[in-house]
């Protein structure tokens, strides 16, 4: 929590009652993919008359300095989780019955960045998704 108050504080974000109920909703659901309209059902719980526009905002802002990591899914949306700071970005696996998201912990692409960073390419991040059944939905078919 310390070093998500030193970046706020860098980056001179005022924090609000509203914006402090998102953060404590995403801090409480670390490990989550949740899309804003997610994040506002929750922080509806805390402060009744947050709104979805000051969610996106926020979301965004957060996102913004590193201390959220926001993802695309082909649903339509994005999605927001807690940055786990020095922590190459994970990849996922997205169920197309359930849309279950499941993190993969292994950096499986390590090898091909430090390829390209060989070829001079300065790599900033990269991203994999696997569209796949997930045993629960493979069972039930």
């Amino acid at each position: 929590m310390d070093k998500i108050k030193d970046k706020l504080r860098d980056s001179n974000y005022r924090i609000t009652g509203q914006r402090s109920a998102i953060l404590e909703v995403m801090m409480d659901n670390r490990g989550k993919h949740l899309s804003a309209e997610e994040v506002l059902a929750e922080a509806r719980k805390i402060v009744p008359n947050i709104g979805i526009a000051t969610v996106y905002r926020t979301l965004e802002k957060l996102a913004s300095i590193e201390i959220l990591y926001k993802t695309w899914f082909d649903e339509g949306c994005y999605r927001y989780e807690l940055s786990d700071e020095g922590i190459h970005q994970h990849h996922h696996v997205i169920c197309l019955e359930c849309g279950r998201i499941t993190e993969l912990k292994d950096d499986i692409l390590s090898i091909l960045e430090q390829q390209l960073e060989n070829q001079g390419y300065q790599v900033i991040d990269h991203e994999l998704k696997f569209y796949a059944y997930c045993p629960s939905c493979l069972r039930k078919r």
